[in-house]
């Protein structure tokens, strides 16, 4: 019972996290807006029915059912369809947007289901089959999607407040504005570091031994458990202990593990002199390394792998012991290079994204295993987190480190995704912006005539587009964190 509570503790601290970061993105949406004018009338955390909300003078903020995002709508967020109408309102938040969009459509299906029923009775022509017809029937739906981006929520701007709306505002104001939730999680992500890295600090490999393997289990076999024909590890056979403290090796008095490690891997099949420390006495053992084959790894701790991706092994000593770890505080100018690794891993997996979901999709519904590194769900974040405080054997600061460890790449994933340019995303608003910028400045230097605001209406129906795909992506990495997790263990 204790550990399945402790799982759940792991799982409320990145569900809180997460929701804080959140709403933390779309206040650095609204104060900008806020500052610069523009009508804000709802501030929400999550997408759906809404579970709570007050006003607080023209904007509603409030708590959603479904917490996956958030939003904030500003009027205006589209240009008008013609010059001297009203601006209309729209959201940071495009699912939401959809949900409306489609609510307002029903009443027009409606009646086109009737005028079609209509026709099946004899007022339809023998040709309303054509590819003329279906290309004006295509051409009339992406209009109409366009004419809902633009009339979703649509509310009158008030006397006096059409300088309010979003698309009015210098091109710089919008780009702050949209810049400024994916800002705030980079904030976050850098404070998260600090905390990780000044207050708790990194791990940092001791001389200290942590554990003894019982046995030598042959490498590829997938068991843990020991039997009667396994051979005894040599570090157990030699008598050392978990606790004890590794002085010198074969003569030599070591500082780090690496180099107990390097000599011990050099002296396979035979007996060299190792001294310990144990309850503040030293006593000199025997150890004899076994000779085995061990993967190689490479200058990150990876397993390297040949040209035909099988894993490339060495005959070496193997003792059979695992280093304890402890945790260094970092100095303060650890923090922007870590928050820029981080970085760099998470744009890495967004540039390979197709390939790296076709192989969860593999791993997923076929026998192969998941990518430690490849791309994960909230819910495989949740199972992590869980797993990490439910661990006996992992000290109590180790563990908080962790957590904070993961809200802080979750805010650089916030951060780095939300940048890509494209609609829906921030990303795509800022790219909007500076396009308008581009044209209104090339036609002043060529003495045109101003072209006026870019109608980022015209490109929702790409936006539904990679809005279906995003919302396939996160159907995908759930099911393969529920079916294939990710596991520490």
């Amino acid at each position: 019972m204790e550990t399945v509570l402790l799982y759940l503790v792991g799982v409320v601290v990145i569900a809180l996290g997460l929701g804080l970061s959140i709403g933390l993105h779309e206040i650095g949406h609204l104060v900008p807006a806020k500052l610069f004018g523009i009508k804000v009338t709802q501030y929400m955390v999550g997408f759906g029915r809404t579970v709570f909300s007050r006003r607080r003078g023209e904007t509603e903020y409030g708590i959603k059912l479904i917490p996956l995002g958030g939003y904030i709508s500003m009027i205006g967020m589209f240009p008008p369809r013609a010059p001297g109408s009203a601006a209309e309102e729209s959201s940071t938040g495009f699912f939401q947007a959809l949900d409306e969009s489609r609510r307002r459509r029903e009443p027009e299906d409606a009646g086109r289901d009737d005028a079609d029923t209509d026709e099946a009775a004899g007022v339809r022509g023998a040709e309303d089959g054509s590819a003329a017809a279906d290309g004006a029937q295509r051409t009339g739906r992406l209009e109409s999607i366009i004419r809902d981006a633009r009339e979703v929520s649509a509310e009158s701007i008030g006397e006096g407040e059409d300088d309010r709306a979003f698309y009015r505002q210098a091109v710089w104001k919008r780009v702050v504005v949209m810049l400024g939730g994916p800002l705030m999680n980079l904030l976050l992500a850098v404070v998260f570091y600090a905390i990780l890295l000044m207050g708790f600090g990194t791990p940092v490999t001791t001389t200290t031994v942590a554990s003894v393997n019982e046995c030598v289990i042959t490498s590829g076999e997938q068991r843990q458990q020991c039997t009667d024909t396994d051979p005894t590890a040599p570090a157990a056979e030699a008598g050392i202990r978990a606790g004890d403290r590794i002085v010198s090796v074969d003569g030599t008095a070591v500082a780090t593990w690496e180099q107990s490690s390097a000599i011990i891997r050099e002296s396979p099949e035979r007996s060299i002199p190792v001294v310990v420390e144990r309850d503040g006495e030293q006593l000199a053992l025997t150890l004899r390394p076994m000779l085995t084959e061990r993967p190689q790894l490479d200058a990150d701790g990876q397993p390297l792998t040949d040209d035909d991706g099988d894993p490339v092994v060495a005959e070496q000593g193997f003792a059979g012991m695992v280093a304890q770890q402890r945790l260094e505080p970092q100095g303060p100018g650890s923090v922007l290079p870590a928050v820029g690794e981080n970085i760099a891993a998470v744009g890495n997996i967004i540039l390979n994204l197709p390939q790296r979901l076709i192989d969860t999709a593999e791993a997923a519904f076929g026998q192969g295993e998941r990518d430690a590194d490849g791309p994960i769900s909230v819910v495989g974040v949740g199972r992590l987190a869980g797993e990490v405080v439910s661990m006996d054997e992992v000290p109590l600061a180790s563990k908080a480190a962790t957590l904070v460890g993961m809200l802080g790449s979750l805010n650089v994933a916030l951060f780095v995704f939300n940048l890509v340019p494209l609609m829906p995303l921030d990303g795509g608003h800022v790219v909007t912006a500076l396009w308008e910028k581009i044209k209104r400045t090339t036609a002043r230097l060529l003495g045109r005539p101003d072209p006026g605001p870019v109608d980022g209406a015209k490109a929702v129906p790409v936006t539904i587009v990679v809005a279906a795909l995003l919302g396939a992506m996160v159907l995908l990495l759930v099911y393969a964190d529920i079916v294939k997790p990710i596991s520490l263990l």
